[in-house]
């Protein structure tokens, strides 16, 4: 029997907590989700909120600090919050693309470096992160070694492709809009096949069942490594049929609730990994909210999830938080988000207020059904 659109979506919303939140520690519910996307610093401290019981953001600065949890370049090229453990061989999978993205782009190119001229440089700048370094003092000290080469330059490429991780710089989210480096705690060696399969893994822990280019739109591996990693654990994985017939795979055991579970409204960070994790995004994401919610520059807005789906998105205002609902809502559906926005509020109230408030701009093109302001 084939898994309905409703139960994959009910799927993806248990694994990544969204059903009920959880009474776990940030490290355990962060390695239950797999990887929250990072490039905005509150990201993470939101998607966390939305998942767990009695989320206390102190414990997530504290994580980040002593480095049990680790944000770095990752997954489709962009920074990622993982826990330490799973690192290495996150790292090690996604080497080969974070270097192609990187040592063959043309801005890399026109700096005239080899690209074993860049490898060449790399001990010594792990040696040099040792401590943290900003990206500014990072950047002179990579033109000093170069002789002034052409912007971006090589550090540009190697902020990526090198195995460093971001220090805390302070701040409400721990970490600023400035970034500092440091050196990533890496075994000597992860053999490159187990760490893909490693991934492949946790994907399907935290996101599955799914397709193999579910799996390649996440991580920005190549179809061709995505199906080579399913075929040695062909053994291990269960199989399923999709709605539209195509086959699905999935880790043994894990939860496939029934489509008729109640999903509880949530008020979504930017770039949310339910909304980034499938091919077709219309799994947590409606086809006709797809290029609202996801803007023309990559920006994925703040989001409302009614019934396990995207209605609407959301922004802080003074008075509160403020609702754009794509589609008439019912009234039980606003009541529970009066009830996340009252808490958002709060968790905002010590951290800022006016998070996100930057990407306004988008606000003044959407379609909207309704608009409401809920009091904090």
């Amino acid at each position: 029997m084939g898994l309905t659109a409703r139960a994959l979506n009910r799927a993806t919303l248990a694994r990544q907590l969204l059903l009920r939140r959880q009474p776990l520690d940030v490290v355990e519910g962060l390695r239950r989700v797999v990887a929250l996307q990072a490039q905005e610093p509150p990201s993470p401290y939101l998607a966390l909120w939305n998942r767990l019981d009695g989320f206390d953001p102190a414990e997530l600065d504290e994580a980040f600090r002593s480095q049990r949890v680790l944000k770095a370049p990752l997954m489709r090229i962009t920074l990622h919050a993982v826990v330490a453990d799973d690192y290495p061989q996150l790292r090690a999978a996604m080497t080969p693309t974070l270097r192609a993205a990187r040592l063959h782009d043309a801005r890399f190119k026109r700096t005239g470096w080899s690209i074993a001229d860049a490898d060449a440089l790399v001990p010594d700048l792990l040696e040099h992160v040792a401590t943290p370094r900003s990206n500014q003092e990072l950047a002179a000290w990579t033109a000093e070694r170069t002789g002034g080469l052409p912007e971006p330059g090589v550090w540009w490429a190697l902020r990526t492709c090198a195995p460093l991780v971001h220090a805390p710089t302070g701040g409400p989210w721990t970490f600023g809009p400035r970034p500092s480096y440091l050196a990533a705690p890496l075994p000597a060696h992860e053999d490159p096949d187990a760490a893909v399969d490693h991934l492949v893994r946790r994907y399907l822990e935290g996101f599955g069942p799914a397709t193999a280019r579910d799996i390649g739109r996440f991580t920005m591996l190549h179809q061709r490594v995505v199906r080579a990693a399913l075929a040695r654990l062909a053994d291990e994985l269960e199989r399923h049929a999709g709605p539209d017939g195509r086959e699905l795979v999935d880790v043994p055991g894990a939860l496939l609730p029934d489509e008729d579970t109640d999903a509880p409204a949530r008020l979504l960070g930017m770039w949310d990994g339910v909304l980034l994790a499938y091919d077709d995004r219309s799994r947590v994401l409606p086809e006709p909210y797809r290029t609202v919610v996801t803007r023309s520059n990559g920006d994925v807005l703040p989001t409302v999830l009614v019934d396990g789906y995207v209605r609407g998105v959301w922004r802080p205002v003074d008075a509160g938080i403020e609702v754009t609902a794509f589609e008439p809502l019912p009234e039980h559906a606003w009541a529970q988000l009066a009830a996340e926005a009252a808490a958002l509020c709060d968790l905002l109230a010590a951290r800022d207020p006016a998070v996100y408030r930057r990407y306004a701009r988008w606000w003044s093109k959407l379609p909207v059904a309704e608009a409401r302001t809920l009091p904090g």
